[in-house]
């Protein structure tokens, strides 16, 4: 069941006696939380933390009936902790205390929940991908008694860009063309931080647009913008503005193997671009989403710009420039701002 689905049921016929939280996104997992919230009075809200309560002491007071609520809605943390240790015979499944017991007292109360009592499980240590996979999935089976589960996934670039232009609506915040790409970018297209982010902006902004520098100056992140600024600039093959943005990079302190990381992306698209011989910025746009690489628009005007700047040779050369200039920023004592200066006049010069 997706997050969507949930709120949708909730409104429909109300929330289902006991749900599993599974996955770390945490915006989803808030909106749910004060979807649920809005329906009970607020004594009626019980937090409980499976790191300093057990899972059976979580369920008997589930099954206590209270003197002041008809409804309840039991809020349990760190699900993982309710987990056995080590590896068993069953079940290698990791965690942090707990016995195999607890799985059949959940499975007894989900069987018969107490009436008017909601009881939401957070299991939000684990992803849905690489290493985490296995673990997330004992945590599934452990709570396999739970029929409803919510999958948290994190959002992809363009749905937390989509996202983002939704929370500036509702806040009556304006953006200037490209800002919000540059705040989803900047945090990692983590909706949960765009949404505080987003929030301050409005109280700092007033009646004016939010543009680049504002985000450069209120969130902590925002320094790679000058990254951006570099990787723009070569783009356009503007070696001024390039040097410029170095000096920038030089004096705030920024990692400077990741301006050549985006720098490598960039021209490995633009030579991709060229190769498919694609024009326009719909027409890369939509090469690139084929091969699941979702792209917004300005993104695929920096990569049209350099496929547009740059021949091929003079692409397949940037790349080599780039793969040098990394190595020349890992040699035991490198003067990066000189390896960079080199890079910048070679490429541009």
């Amino acid at each position: 069941m997706t997050p969507a689905q949930l709120l949708a049921r909730i409104k429909k016929q109300g929330a289902p006696p006991a749900i599993l939280l599974l996955g770390p996104e945490a915006y989803e997992r808030r909106r749910l939380r004060e979807a649920m919230a809005a329906t009970v009075p607020p004594e009626a809200l019980t937090d409980h933390d499976l790191a300093d309560l057990s899972l059976a002491e979580v369920l008997d007071d589930a099954r206590a009936l209270s003197l002041f609520a008809s409804e309840r809605l039991i809020w349990v943390a760190n699900a993982e902790a309710a987990m056995p240790r080590g590896k068993s015979t069953d079940d290698d499944a990791e965690g942090e205390g707990g016995t195999s017991g607890d799985t059949a007292l959940l499975k007894a109360y989900v069987k018969d929940p107490t009436p008017g009592v909601v009881l939401v499980i957070e299991a939000i240590r684990f992803d849905f991908e690489g290493d985490d996979k296995r673990k997330q999935e004992r945590v599934l089976k452990f709570f396999g008694a739970v029929p409803d589960v919510v999958e948290l996934k994190r959002y992809s670039v363009q749905d937390a860009r989509t996202e983002a232009e939704s929370l500036a609506r509702k806040a009556s915040l304006r953006v200037e063309p490209g800002t919000l790409d540059l705040l989803v970018e900047a945090l990692g297209a983590d909706v949960a931080r765009i949404s505080v982010e987003i929030e301050k902006l409005s109280l700092f902004a007033g009646n004016r647009a939010i543009g680049m520098d504002d985000i450069t100056a209120l969130v902590p992140e925002a320094r790679t913008s000058t990254i951006f600024t570099l990787v723009n600039a070569l783009g356009r093959r503007d070696r001024a503005r390039a040097l410029e943005a170095l000096d920038t990079l030089t004096k705030e302190g920024v990692y400077l193997p990741l301006a050549l990381a985006f720098l490598s992306t960039q021209f490995r698209m633009a030579l991709a671009a060229r190769d498919a011989g694609l024009k326009s910025v719909s027409q890369i746009q939509a090469h690139f989403g084929r091969i699941g690489i979702q792209m917004w628009g300005s993104r695929a005007e920096q990569v049209q710009q350099t496929a547009t700047k740059f021949s091929k040779p003079q692409l397949e050369r940037a790349i080599s420039l780039i793969y040098r200039a990394d190595k020349g920023l890992r040699d035991a004592r490198p003067e990066d701002r000189v390896v960079m200066e080199r890079f910048i006049l070679e490429l541009v010069g």
